[in-house]
């Protein structure tokens, strides 16, 4: 399972490098599954969910190997339409498979996804999605199959701007005869992104990062070499951690852009914030002032990947602070280990209300997903003594490269411990 240990109260100093982003790497790797041939992607961050997602495609018969950073993978040849049942119920984000398979083979079968407890995260607006394109759907034993003669363009509105029903639905309809046009797509970055992979490959793809995306499908993909944006998320949490021990760090390669809102609240905060290119220098010389309402939204809105982060900071506070976080109904599962620590936290359904506190105390806390296990570090970094965040492996390792690394270069005394 993997346990950090955290001897808090060091101020951190100095530069940290953010690796490419989780979220934008995944659905590009199952893009990789369309041109039927080469695609080489730099800037891939070392993760267990990447990890995960490059056993399915090697074990559905594509050819994954790493150079440093770069992945090269090869989809040539038939690929089996199966995908394994273990890795989807371990994560989410396989299920991103689904559209990229059945675009390009008409036909496969996969498993409902699992990924980390934090509320009910349903594939309905995938699926429906998938049936505008032509596709047949069967539900059964906890398996969903999809097959078409072939998959045609339609106009598809989404109820919700769901990140993984925007990709899925980009990812068959390259492939589908005539145009697809997506209203109220999602319009994170990583959209944008996976658009750049698709149309590099000879998709012809307008809209990515907007609320309507068009899709002309095509029938020739060619191969593919793209380097992947960097992690917004890892980088708001390595300035929330320069915030919480009032720290000075200046964070590299990172797209200032992409984490407006972050800054906006830390700015709140009374964190000194500069921009230069593609860095962000952070120090907070003093205690923060508390946040009076953090609201999570779909992008550009705050985003609830930063919400426990941002409520870690928060506790050491002066003052009051409220969060409602809209986009999952059960994302509170730090805030009772954050009160362990001596955190000041009530929750209201899905509002929590933070009061500061002077000191936060070391404790045995456990890590119950990805996000709030991060939240859990930061607060050790801040802390009063020694603090012990269990399930590191289980959680922290799906989204952070070298989190206790790259913590420890910049000045804190946090160690791991693999047992």
């Amino acid at each position: 399972m993997g346990k950090y240990i955290i001897n808090g109260g060091n101020r951190l100093e100095g530069e940290v490098r953010v690796e490419g982003s989780k979220n934008a790497v995944l659905p590009i790797l199952a893009a990789s599954i369309i041109n039927g041939g080469e695609s080489i992607i730099h800037n891939v961050p070392y993760l267990k969910d990447v990890n995960t997602l490059v056993n399915v495609l090697n074990t559905i018969g594509c050819s994954c190997s790493f150079e440093g950073n770069t992945m090269i993978v090869n989809s040539s040849g038939e690929l089996n339409i199966n995908i394994p049942e273990k890795p989807v119920r371990e994560m989410r984000s396989s299920i991103i498979l689904m559209g990229a398979m059945l675009g390009r083979f008409k036909r496969v079968k996969i498993s409902f996804p699992g990924g980390c407890e934090i509320g009910l995260r349903p594939i309905d607006l995938h699926l429906a999605g998938l049936k505008l394109l032509g596709a047949k759907i069967v539900e059964s034993h906890g398996y969903i199959l999809c097959e078409c003669d072939k998959l045609h363009g339609n106009e598809i509105h989404l109820d919700y701007p769901s990140v993984g029903a925007t990709e899925n639905i980009m990812l068959a309809a390259v492939s589908a005869e005539g145009v697809t046009i997506i209203q109220n797509a999602a319009r994170e970055p990583e959209i944008a992104d996976l658009q750049e992979f698709l149309n590099k490959m000879g998709a012809r793809i307008t809209g990515g990062g907007s609320s309507t995306i068009r899709i002309q499908g095509i029938r020739e993909f060619q191969n593919v070499e793209h380097t992947v944006i960097p992690d917004r998320i890892v980088a708001g949490t390595y300035m929330v951690a320069a915030a919480i021990t009032g720290g000075k760090v200046v964070i590299r390669d990172v797209i200032p852009e992409h984490i407006k809102p972050i800054i906006s609240k830390l700015g709140e905060s009374g964190c000194k914030i500069y921009r230069h290119d593609q860095s962000i220098g952070i120090s907070c010389s003093k205690r923060p002032n508390a946040v009076e309402f953090v609201k999570t939204m779909p992008y550009p809105g705050f985003p609830t990947d930063m919400q426990a982060q941002m409520m870690a900071l928060m506790c050491t506070a002066k003052g009051t602070s409220i969060f409602i976080e809209t986009i999952f109904e059960n994302r509170y599962k730090h805030a009772e280990e954050l009160i362990k620590m001596g955190a000041d936290i009530k929750i209201e359904g899905r509002a929590a209300i933070v009061k500061g506190v002077n000191d936060l105390m070391g404790a045995h806390v456990v890590s119950r997903d990805l996000r709030g296990g991060a939240a859990l570090v930061l607060a050790g970094l801040a802390a009063e003594g020694t603090t012990v965040v269990d399930n590191v492996d289980t959680h922290i390792d799906r989204g952070y490269d070298s989190l206790d690394t790259k913590l420890r270069s910049l000045g804190a005394d946090i160690a791991k411990d693999e047992n």
